[in-house]
């Protein structure tokens, strides 16, 4: 059997590979989890048709990263995940029944004949869109503040992701979210539709800005070990231009959403703001996989496991990014309220 671990690093390298695919799940999933979580604030039916059909082309493939980095924990860090699972099994399955609600109300609203079976499958499309963001905040929070172990094994209670810092975390989400929906809005419609969603992205970006702030303060103080590593010399050097390209960011942001002729950057830069924040978060969290009790290597799995798996995601990469970005050259432009699902 094939095994590269004598060259390379491969638990560094699936790390990045699942750390890589849950960013694209957050980035892709996320703004048609905006839209869901602002479709009941729609002015019109005719603005939730056009919200509908700029995502349809793309929403179920978008959750294909979730499958690759759920699936990758398990098979490259199956200590991480018999830990991390048990931890979190009420929200994750708060998690998979919203995006169930999301995949059924898609298919039953385009068939649906009466206005109010629609307003019925508007409603399931809302709450499984906000359902599933919360839960992702929640369990992001929830990891952050770490986890109990004894031994191998999780040994907390059912409840124990519930906490301030990841109900706020959680909250947060939900505004990231609507940001990312907002100004895909922006780029992907015009009219009413589009100035509707200029003006709710000003105030999503908001308070965006006010959880940026309050999660990262909160996250340098859940851990004295990433607190002294955040302030600790060099490395608050080093660190400080995250923060601050992240407020530029914000501002750049702020201006664009101010300027109707800017209609792609401010998607564009909504981008970045996660990207900074998802790096802060990776460099807080480093090396630990279950923060605090079980770094990268020691949560991974065997060498010639780890290479046999490798050489299937080297090919399927390439491919699943190609037709992703395929899809996404094909359905562009501006959507319309024209059912064409």
């Amino acid at each position: 059997m094939l095994d590269f671990s004598a060259s390379i690093d491969l638990p560094m390298v699936w790390f990045v590979i699942i750390a890589v695919a849950m960013f694209l799940y957050v980035l892709l999933d996320g703004f048609d989890l905006g839209i869901g979580i602002l479709f009941p604030l729609a002015p019109s039916d005719d603005c939730r048709d056009r919200m509908m059909n700029s995502i349809a082309p793309f929403w179920d493939g978008n959750e294909t990263w979730l499958v690759l980095g759920g699936g990758g924990l398990l098979a490259a860090f199956p200590l991480a995940y018999a830990v991390l699972l048990p931890a979190f099994y009420v929200p994750i399955i708060v998690m998979l029944l919203g995006l169930i609600m999301r995949g059924v109300a898609f298919e039953f609203r385009f068939k649906a004949r009466s206005a109010r079976s629609r307003l019925l499958w508007d409603r399931v499309f809302h709450f499984g869109s906000l359902g599933a963001a919360v839960s992702q905040g929640i369990i992001l929070g929830a990891l952050l503040s770490g986890v109990e172990v004894s031994g191998r094994d999780f040994s907390g209670g059912p409840l124990d992701w519930v906490n301030a810092f990841s109900l706020m975390t959680g909250v947060a989400v939900v505004f990231g979210y609507a940001l990312l929906g907002a100004t895909w809005l922006v780029m992907k419609t015009d009219a009413r539709t589009q100035v509707w969603a200029r003006q709710v992205a000003i105030y999503a970006l908001l308070f965006v800005a006010v959880f940026l702030a309050l999660v990262s303060v909160a996250t340098v103080m859940v851990n004295s070990t990433i607190t002294e590593f955040w302030f600790s010399r060099p490395n608050i050097w080093y660190l400080l231009p995250i923060p601050l390209l992240s407020a530029l960011v914000v501002l750049a942001c702020w201006r664009d959403l101010h300027r109707q002729q800017a209609e792609y950057r401010p998607f564009l830069l909504a981008i970045a703001i996660f990207a900074l924040a998802y790096l802060g978060l990776g460099i807080s969290l480093y090396p630990w996989i279950v923060p605090y009790q079980f770094s990268i290597h020691e949560a991974a799995a065997t060498g010639p496991s780890l290479s046999l798996m490798l050489l299937g995601v080297v090919p399927l990469l390439p491919l699943i990014l190609a037709y992703t970005g395929y899809s996404y050259y094909v359905f562009r432009g501006k959507s319309s309220s024209q059912h064409g699902y």
